[in-house]
């Protein structure tokens, strides 16, 4: 991952020396899943344009209903690709700024080693105390773990036992903490250098839910800011899309 970053710094600053001399800031809500990659790409991206990100991050739904309530968000990095959809069919958005910039994986993932096993049974068997999922109304991923618990048949057995995130980092944090033995997470939170942090994971097949798409678009007051259109430019490039590959996501 370092290498990577070493290279994606290079190359940034050759493909983005031409931004405005003087420093903007952009405002990038951002969904939880995506932290550390975001948080990379900022550092990336105030080295070699000068620029400043400010990053928040949080459950999709939540930014949706704060952006229609006037905060001051300039990009939206999205765990869906339905609420920037939303935001631009309702004119809220940039016209023709909002792209596919990863496309996301579920994992089920307990803190503890050998707890979970590599087919997932270990949800048939219920062995355990509580299992944590994040908001469906809010968090994407969250409404990707039901539809999987409903395609495995468990949804029902499960109910008694679920712990809701408000995000995919609040239910990230009740799993590490011990608070569930297990829950539905982001790939990109369980891995580091590419590897598993810790823990036991199984990788959800994409056929038991809908594809996450995670879209970016730029917000309509940020239609004349230079630092939000370097940050989108920032994602497009191949080193951003080798850095976001390396944290789990697919990527076109």
């Amino acid at each position: 991952m370092h290498s990577t970053l070493r290279r994606l710094i290079a190359v940034a600053a050759t493909l983005l020396l031409s931004a405005a001399a003087q420093a903007d800031v952009v405002q990038v809500a951002v969904a939880a899943n995506f932290t550390a990659p975001a948080r990379a790409l900022a550092e990336v991206f105030a080295r070699t344009t000068g620029h400043e990100a400010k990053l928040s991050f949080g459950a999709t739904g939540a930014f949706y209903t704060q952006i229609k309530n006037g905060a001051p968000f300039d990009v939206l990095l999205a765990a869906d690709d339905e609420r920037p959809a939303r935001l631009e069919k309702e004119g809220d958005t940039v016209p023709g700024s909002r792209f596919t910039y990863a496309t996301g994986q579920l994992v089920l993932w307990s803190a503890k080693p050998g707890f979970v096993d590599d087919q997932g049974a270990v949800l048939k068997g219920g062995n355990f105390g509580k299992i944590a999922i994040a908001n469906p109304k809010n968090a994407p991923y969250g409404a990707a773990a039901v539809e999987a618990m409903n395609k495995l048949g468990v949804a029902a057995a499960l109910q008694p036992k679920l712990v809701t995130g408000e995000s995919i980092g609040q239910t990230y944090n009740f799993i590490a903490t011990g608070n569930a033995d297990l829950g539905f997470v982001a790939l990109a939170q369980v891995l580091e250098g590419g590897k598993l942090k810790s823990g036991s994971m199984w990788i959800v097949p994409a056929q038991h839910h809908a594809p996450i798409i995670q879209d970016a678009v730029i917000l309509k007051r940020a239609a004349n800011n230079p630092a939000a259109k370097a940050w989108m430019e920032l994602l497009r490039t191949p080193q951003s899309k080798e850095l976001i590959r390396g944290y789990g996501y697919e990527v076109q």
